[in-house]
C-alpha cells in the first residue's frame, strides 16, 4: 500500500505566485541563481539558493546559509509573501511542456514506506549532496523541494482528479520563463481527499523519478526527529516527506547524453576499429545532426562527422540492466576503450540533458571534448522494471522535463 497524506501547504499568496516560482535548487550553480533573482527579492531561490543572499559567504554548506534560508521562509510568511492553509489538502499540480500535460498530486508521503521500499529507487546517491539538504530540511525545520515520484497510472485515480479540475478553478494558473505553465487546485473536501487516499492505499509501490537526494535527506531528517522525540506517535509531520506524485503514462524521460574529452590514447582510425570490434555497426551519417532512431542505436559525434552506431544482437544481454543503452555504452565503448571506468567520478567525461539538443553535443566537441555520444532515451517502463528487481540504472540515465517548480508548496514539519 502507498501512504499519501494532506498537508497544510505554505504556499504563495496568489499575487505573489509568478515570482515566487523558480527552477528546483540542482540545476544551477551560484552564478546562475544569482542571475535568475536579480531584481526579484520574491524569488525562491532566495531559499533554496539562500547563498545568493551572502555574498560574503564562498561556502555554500556553511551553517549561515541554512539559517537565511530558514530566516528567509520566515520573512515570506511575516510579509504575506507566503500563506498557510488553514487544514490539510492534497494539491492537483499540472505542468504543460510544448503541448504535454502531467497531471499530479501534491501530498506527503511516508518515511518508513521509504525505509521498507514501497517507495522505490534507481539511483545511488552521494553524501555529500545528501548532507547539504539534510542541513537545509533540518534547520528549515520544513521539506522546501518536493520529490519527484510516479505509480502505475490508475484511472480511478485520474477521474477523481479530472472530476475536481471541471468542477473547481485553480489558485495558480501561471506560465514561467522557460515556456512552462504551472496551474495548481487545492483539494479541501475532506470526502475527496478520502477516496483519493484510499485508491493510493491499493497502489503496491511508489517510484522515485527525481529527486534521491531529497528523498534521502529528507527521510533521515524524519529519523532525526524521531531519535529527538523518543515518544513520538507517527502522526508528527516529520514522519512524511513532500512528493508530487504523476501516474507513469504522463510522463516523458529525455535522452541524456555524453562527451568525452580524449581518445585515450587512439588514434581516430584505431578508435573506430575498436568500437567496430566491440560489436558495433558504424555507418557514416555526414556533417547533418543524427538523432538514434531505436533502442541499441547511439549517435556518434567525431571530428565533424556524425555516425549511427548499431549494437549487434549478440552483445545485447538478456539483463534488466546491462541491456539498458546506457549500460552497453559504458560497458563497451567508454569503459574498455576510452578508459572511463567509473562516470560519477572521472573528469574526463560530462553529461548533457537531452533538453539541450544534439547541438550542444558539437558545441561541447568543438571547445573542450573530442568525441559525443548520444542515446535513445530510456523508457518509463525501464525505469520501473529497474526499481521492481531492486536494482540501479547506470548514472546520469534519465533526465525527467519538465522539472517541479520550486516554491508553489512548502511542507513544514
Amino acid at each position: 500500500m502507498a501512504i499519501v497524506r494532506p498537508f497544510r501547504a505554505v504556499r504563495p499568496a496568489q499575487k505573489y505566485a509568478d515570482k515566487v516560482v523558480s527552477l528546483p535548487y540542482d540545476v544551477m550553480n551560484r552564478q546562475e541563481a544569482e542571475k535568475m533573482a536579480e531584481g526579484n527579492p520574491y524569488s525562491f531561490l532566495h531559499i533554496c539558493r539562500s547563498e545568493i543572499d551572502l555574498p560574503n559567504q564562498k561556502d555554500p554548506y556553511d551553517r549561515s546559509v541554512y539559517e537565511k534560508a530558514k530566516q528567509n521562509i520566515g520573512d515570506f510568511l511575516n510579509k504575506g509573501v507566503f500563506i498557510q492553509d488553514e487544514e490539510p489538502a492534497l494539491y492537483i499540480y499540472r505542468q504543460v511542456m510544448d503541448g504535454r500535460v502531467q497531471t499530479g498530486i501534491a501530498a506527503t508521503v511516508s518515511v518508513d514506506e521509504y525505509q521498507n521500499n514501497t517507495i522505490k529507487k534507481h539511483e545511488f546517491t552521494r553524501v555529500e549532496k545528501e548532507q547539504d539538504r539534510i542541513n537545509h530540511f533540518d534547520i528549515c525545520d520544513a521539506n522546501t523541494e518536493p520529490v519527484f515520484l510516479t505509480y502505475r497510472d490508475d484511472k480511478r485515480i485520474r477521474l477523481l482528479i479530472e472530476g475536481w479540475i471541471a468542477e473547481n478553478k485553480p489558485v495558480y494558473d501561471l506560465e514561467t520563463e522557460d515556456g512552462i505553465r504551472h496551474t495548481l487546485w487545492v483539494i479541501d473536501d475532506a470526502e475527496r481527499i478520502g477516496h483519493i487516499t484510499e485508491l493510493f492505499e491499493e497502489i503496491p509501490s511508489l517510484y522515485i523519478a527525481d529527486g534521491h537526494h531529497r528523498s534521502a535527506s529528507a527521510c533521515k531528517v524524519g529519523l532525526k526527529r524521531r531519535e529527538e522525540h523518543p515518544d513520538y506517535t507517527g502522526e508528527e509531520e516529520f514522519n512524511f516527506f513532500m512528493a508530487v506524485l504523476f501516474p507513469d503514462a504522463d510522463l516523458h524521460i529525455f535522452d541524456y547524453n555524453r562527451v568525452v574529452k580524449d581518445l585515450n590514447g587512439n588514434t581516430v582510425e584505431s578508435f573506430m576499429a575498436k568500437v567496430k570490434e566491440a560489436g558495433f555497426k558504424i555507418d557514416k551519417k555526414g556533417e547533418d545532426i543524427y538523432y538514434p532512431e531505436t533502442k541499441h542505436c547511439f549517435s556518434m559525434y567525431l571530428e565533424g562527422s556524425w555516425y549511427r552506431l548499431t549494437a549487434k544482437p549478440e552483445i545485447i544481454p538478456d539483463h534488466v540492466i546491462d541491456s539498458l543503452d546506457v549500460a552497453i555504452l559504458q560497458n563497451r565503448i567508454l569503459e574498455p576503450i576510452l578508459g572511463i571506468e567509473d562516470p560519477r567520478t572521472d573528469k574526463r567525461i560530462d553529461f548533457v540533458g537531452g533538453i539541450r539538443g544534439l547541438e550542444e553535443l558539437e558545441k561541447r566537441c568543438h571547445e573542450d571534448m573530442k568525441v559525443a555520444f548520444a542515446v535513445y532515451p530510456v523508457e518509463i517502463t525501464d525505469l520501473l522494471n529497474v526499481s521492481d528487481n531492486d536494482m540501479v540504472m547506470p548514472p546520469k540515465s534519465t533526465w525527467f522535463e519538465p522539472k517541479l517548480g520550486s516554491g508553489l508548496f512548502i511542507h513544514m514539519l
